[in-house]
């Protein structure tokens, strides 16, 4: 294995600080009286994805995990990620033993074939398919499962009404969703380097994602301000989140307008694209988590194919970032790599979510989702000395 461009303590700390980020996020965005369940999810999301990554160690590594420590625990970590994005689509209906089954099956199967595939010489990377540090491996993968899982689960109690309009669902703590999105942008650093060996540019990495992730977040503050008349909170988070996923693919390989450009585009996506799942496909995703992973990766990895321009990789417009040539093989081989992720991930994740439904339920039971789930699914209230209220506009105990 080559040596790290960053001390792999390092990188290994900052990947794992990224679990506190999306516990923040993803708690925050949801109402109280679910979040001690939905913060015990992460957490067993976490160990049980790492275990059933161990498991799958001859699968990605075809040699002994001893033989390449380093290597299996930057990617147990990445992989760890991964496994965590659909608790945010799935939050406040998602039976908690039924999320304990799925971290095994995350960490041991889909992500670990789809790594195989890209990142250890398998057939996509001979068909030249790039992705520096996950936007399709890790990211898009996620957000694919995330929204097979939302479709099978259903809206949440009370999410649309007669006439199928959604209705608010606030969260229950900006303050997370805020502090959770800048804990995140500084875990990226050492996720997009994760993969980068001493002879890769560390710094132009770091750059790429700086200004990405700011260029997603001003993005998504000036469409929320033009469309909605104020800048939406949770809406620039999820902007910062999709501009920092959409430059993972190329941050080795793009320049700084491009890293700006591409950032850019994806604050743009995510907001349209969260409007457009839960107002004209039905789907209830609390966090974005769809619009953040599933289509920020697509894109990522489509921008990789449009505007790289590396010595050794040109997009079809790589001419234009001061790239030697333009080069229209990458973004096919680019949109090759989506697809498979796509519908490779997509039918894995619908097969199993099918099987474990009738190992233990997919859904929680209907009276602990009105009631809250935290009680009868964890034994604890994460908020035990306050008087919950609901500000939602839908009455749930009536529908």
């Amino acid at each position: 294995m080559p040596p790290h461009a960053l001390p792999l303590p390092l990188t290994a700390a900052l990947l794992m600080f990224m679990q506190v980020g999306f516990a923040l996020v993803t708690t925050g965005l949801c109402r109280a009286r679910n979040v001690g369940q939905i913060v015990t999810g992460n957490v067993m999301i976490l160990v049980a994805s790492l275990l059933g990554f161990w498991l799958a160690g001859a699968l990605v590594f075809q040699t002994p995990i001893a033989a390449a420590p380093g290597q299996f625990l930057v990617a147990s970590l990445a992989v760890s990620i991964a496994a965590v994005i659909p608790a945010g689509a799935m939050a406040e209906r998602w039976g908690l033993r039924n999320i304990v089954w799925y971290g095994f099956w995350m960490g041991a199967l889909p992500i670990p074939l789809l790594g195989r595939w890209i990142w250890m010489g398998g057939w996509l990377a001979r068909h030249h398919f790039l992705d520096f540090a996950g936007s399709s491996v890790i990211h898009m993968a996620g957000g694919v499962t995330a929204l097979v899982g939302a479709l099978l689960l259903g809206p949440r109690i009370g999410k649309y009404s007669r006439d199928g309009r959604p209705k608010p669902m606030p969260g229950h703590n900006l303050v997370f969703v805020c502090v959770g999105a800048l804990v995140l942008f500084v875990g990226w650093f050492g996720f997009n380097c994760a993969n980068a060996s001493a002879s890769d540019h560390l710094e132009l990495i770091c750059v790429n994602t700086l200004l990405a992730g700011a260029a997603g977040a001003f993005a998504a503050y000036a469409t929320t301000v033009v469309k909605f008349g104020k800048p939406d909170p949770s809406m620039i988070c999820n902007g910062l989140l999709a501009g920092l996923v959409s430059i993972s693919a190329a941050c080795a390989y793009f320049n700084s307008i491009a890293a700006v450009i591409t950032g850019a585009i994806a604050g743009v996506l995510v907001i349209h694209s969260v409007l457009l799942f839960e107002g004209t496909f039905k789907v209830d995703d609390p966090v974005g988590a769809i619009s953040v992973h599933g289509v920020g990766g697509l894109w990522g990895v489509l921008s990789l194919g449009l505007f790289a321009s590396d010595p050794q990789v040109s997009g079809a417009f790589g001419k234009v970032f001061g790239g030697p040539a333009n080069d229209a093989s990458q973004l096919g081989a680019q949109c090759l790599g989506a697809l498979v992720c796509l519908l490779i991930i997509g039918a894995l994740a619908f097969v199993w979510f099918k099987i474990s439904n009738l190992i233990t339920p997919l859904r929680a039971r209907r009276d602990f989702e009105i009631g809250g789930l935290d009680l009868p699914e964890t034994g604890a209230e994460c908020y035990p000395d306050f008087h919950l209220t609901e500000k939602s506009s839908s009455n749930i105990g009536m529908q």
